[in-house]
């Protein structure tokens, strides 16, 4: 038997904010859980058409793997979703007494807190739990193992910032930005063809852990398919989170030098780009592609303080590694800042940010 590939190697690991502290993403990723929700409907109804019966009754046991699980508590409601979704599905089909034991496998990043993940399980679970380290790029389960993959906001992630662009003498150098939508051309295509090679290998090995008749279903925020990358509501956060770091550059805080090599791995797909991707993969069909509506914000809080801390949640940890923990606060109290200044970022937030479902199955 081939030695088991580390994963780790495929790309660099920048997980979520762990524990349980005020900063941390268990408790700052309630946009996220909003979407989980809100997709609840779209999965039943997916599971409900295209999850194959036979491939149900060929296993006493049902693998669920959810990539880029983070911390919880979204993936426990995920996956509580899908069993659900799973169980209605046997009884619709009159085989109540052939439900099969559920086996979850939560996969991310060697570096995910996953202490806190396994801490906070749900108890009364109806399922076994194991956690699976490694980067959803490379080979991560057995042969045919898997009945059902879910992933939901963590295929934004590129596997690593395109070589190129931290390169000072590649004409994709990205001097002066910490992210690919409003740079140069080149450091456009950089990007765009990271995310083409990094869908490639993330198909490639979810085809050959599938399981005869599984299924998938994806999660991605992304943006509209005609709207450039420069106004993605998303990637105007990334701008702004950049300039805030040029101006502590200007004040010595940081060293210019440190922003000019700093770059965030993180792509706004187009639903059209992930057909793409399937089709050149050729490995699976696209059985659906919906848009999931916006979760309103609610009226207790404010939007942009909201928006600032999902984003110090999920991008302190790049941050620190980059330029340490003491300027973290600066920076995310001048990013705030900058958003207070500019509400209308937020607020077009509805139309130049997208956020879709997709649901594949093996050819």
């Amino acid at each position: 038997m081939d030695a088991v590939q580390d994963t780790s190697k495929f790309s660099e690991a920048y997980p979520m904010k762990g524990g349980d502290g005020p900063n941390s993403y268990a408790n700052n990723s309630t946009l996220q859980k909003g979407t989980v929700d809100a997709a609840k409907e779209l999965l039943s109804k997916a599971v409900a058409e295209e999850l194959d019966v036979n491939v149900l009754l060929s296993s006493n046991t049902f693998y669920i793997a959810d990539l880029g699980c983070s911390v919880g508590p979204n993936t426990f409601i995920a996956v509580e979703n899908i069993l659900e979704a799973v169980e209605f599905k046997f009884q619709s089909h009159g085989l109540n007494s052939q439900i099969p034991e559920f086996q979850v496998f939560f996969n991310d990043h060697t570096l995910n807190d996953f202490n806190r993940l396994f801490k906070s399980l749900p108890q009364a679970r109806r399922y076994y739990a194991a956690g699976v380290p490694g980067s959803f790029y490379g080979r991560l389960f057995p042969n045919a193992s898997i009945h059902f993959f879910y992933s939901t906001f963590a295929l934004q992630w590129l596997s690593r910032v395109p070589k190129e662009v931290a390169d000072k003498n590649s004409p994709a150098w990205n001097k002066g930005r910490i992210h690919y939508s409003n740079s140069t051309d080149e450091v456009v295509r950089a990007h765009e063809a990271q995310h083409a090679e990094d869908m490639e290998c993330f198909l490639n090995a979810r085809a050959q852990e599938i399981a005869d008749g599984g299924m998938m279903v994806l999660v991605i925020p992304g943006r509209p398919n005609t709207l450039p990358h420069s106004e993605s509501v998303g990637n105007v956060s990334f701008q702004l989170i950049g300039s805030c770091l040029m101006d502590m550059a200007r004040k010595g805080l940081v060293s210019e030098e440190k922003v000019d090599t700093f770059n965030i791995p993180v792509y706004a797909m187009t639903p059209q780009e992930l057909e793409a991707a399937v089709e050149r993969n050729k490995h699976f069909s696209l059985k659906k592609l919906e848009t999931i509506p916006h979760t309103p914000v609610p009226p207790t809080v404010s939007p942009i303080q909201l928006v600032v801390s999902h984003m110090r949640a999920g991008f302190e940890g790049i941050v620190k590694q980059q330029f340490g923990e003491e300027i973290l606060d600066e920076l995310f109290d001048s990013y705030l800042k900058k958003l207070e200044e500019q509400p209308s970022i937020i607020a077009s937030g509805t139309e130049t940010a997208i956020i879709f479902l997709a649901v594949l199955k093996r050819k």
